[in-house]
């Protein structure tokens, strides 16, 4: 199973509040605290006789130690694996038994347990839940294998050029800082990390103490409570909270260029964006929907695809952290057309940040993140996914119900603003990579 994309999250977030009869129709967060810290939240959704539970715990790549970068991802690799109790065969094999659709996966920020069951199976995942987070098996042999196929799919991901890309981004956006890498890592990075640096960073971090366990599906507060008792045996605070890694400072824009023999050039653009407590994230969220977040209706795809057949495709999206976390545009176009469509992106960014962006775009860029609500939230899983974001960023439970008034007294001026703050060229870093440009 995938690991958790806050970056995803963030429209879904807007569709859920933004849609007037179905916003009212959610159920209602519910949450309880447990003894030993862990927050416990649940939507109840009794329409089919399924559960979905994600259990985020502070453990993302951002607590990679310096030089052991892809040490989360590893760990969320071995504890999906197997157990104390059971060896990787033994592990897949009673999951299977039991219809469990089980994955462990990491994050900027965090490393997530999820798992996906009939009802009738919930008393049983919670259990192996529970062996997973708690009894972790270190198995030297299985280990060496995961270690190995990372670093070898880490190796073929460096074909593509938009992995090329995004690596350079972060190196240029962050430097040092523990955002500046890539969540799985690198071949020679990974080629470093013993078992013992896993099991450091599962002692320091996977505790119950700053954790979220999101539930979404056919059982009620009262039933969630006499089934997590077997997790009551967990304790311990973590050592950090994302919240307490510094926090990054703008650097220098820069350009790069990374030659891959290939007929086209991925272009990124990238600076600091908002993070996920910003007081503005709601003018963001609508200016970068005009911008090149909004699909065929955006500045950027009307600009260098529509009108001008520059690219295929061209779009921007900011990933709200802990921290700031990455503010991105990107597109691929033909070699010989690079500057020109770079060009013309320059020029899009340039008239948004002069403040010329109409009433009519802001009325559009709601409609469409309206219209698209429904099947973004139609699933225990979707629905899990917004939840463990709010708990894990302690957003109030009432953040989806106060969703929808926000968005509407967002104004024209204040996405002018956003537009003025994030738009000008000059605090952007530029990352070629291919044939061009």
């Amino acid at each position: 199973m995938s690991s958790f994309s806050f970056r995803l999250l963030l429209p879904a977030l807007l569709l859920w509040l933004a849609s007037t009869g179905q916003a009212q129709a959610i159920a209602p967060i519910q949450q309880w605290r447990m003894d030993n810290g862990l927050r416990v939240l649940l939507m109840e959704a009794h329409h089919l006789p399924m559960v979905v539970l994600r259990l985020t715990v502070p453990a993302g790549s951002a607590m990679d130690a310096p030089g052991k970068e892809g040490t989360a991802s590893l760990l969320a690799a071995m504890l999906g694996d197997h157990t104390a109790r059971h060896g990787h065969r033994a592990w897949a094999d009673l999951l299977d038994a039991e219809a469990i659709r089980f994955g462990v996966g990491a994050d900027r920020d965090a490393l997530s347990f999820s798992a996906t069951t009939l009802v009738e199976a919930l008393p049983e995942t919670v259990t192996l839940l529970d062996e997973a987070v708690r009894r972790p098996g270190w198995d030297g042999k299985r280990f060496a294998i995961l270690r190995n196929n990372a670093r070898s799919a880490l190796r073929k991901s460096l074909e593509q050029p938009r992995v090329r890309a995004a690596i350079a981004s972060l190196k240029l956006l962050y430097g040092d800082h523990p955002y500046g890498h890539r969540i799985s890592g690198t071949p020679e990075s990974l080629g470093g990390i013993t078992m013992a640096d896993l099991q450091r960073l599962y002692t320091a971090q996977v505790k119950p103490q700053g954790a979220v366990l999101a539930v979404s599906g056919d059982v009620t507060m009262a039933q969630l409570k006499r089934l997590l008792a077997p997790l009551a045996g967990w304790h311990g605070a973590p050592r950090r909270m994302p919240a307490d890694l510094p926090r990054p400072q703008p650097r220098p824009a820069a350009s790069r260029h990374i030659a891959m023999p290939t007929h086209q050039t991925t272009v990124q653009l990238v600076r600091l964006g908002p993070d996920r407590h910003d007081r503005d994230i709601f003018p963001t969220l609508l200016m970068n929907e005009i911008l090149g977040g909004g699909g065929f209706a955006s500045q950027l795809m009307r600009e260098v695809r529509e009108k001008r057949g520059l690219v295929y495709g061209v779009y921007s999206y900011f990933e709200p952290l802990a921290r700031p976390g990455p503010f991105v545009i990107t597109l691929q176009t033909r070699n010989d057309q690079t500057r020109e469509a770079l060009t013309v992106v320059e020029q899009v960014m340039a008239s948004m940040a002069a403040g010329k962006i109409t009433a009519q775009a802001l009325r559009a860029a709601k409609e469409h993140l309206i219209g698209g609500f429904a099947h973004r939230i139609d699933a225990n899983a979707k629905r899990v996914a917004l939840m463990s974001m709010i708990g894990f960023y302690d957003l109030p439970l009432d953040y989806l119900t106060r969703w929808r008034a926000r968005i509407g007294a967002v104004t024209l001026a204040q996405v002018r603003q956003m537009a003025a703050r994030y738009l000008p060229r000059k605090g952007w870093s530029t990352i070629t990579v291919g044939g061009g440009p």
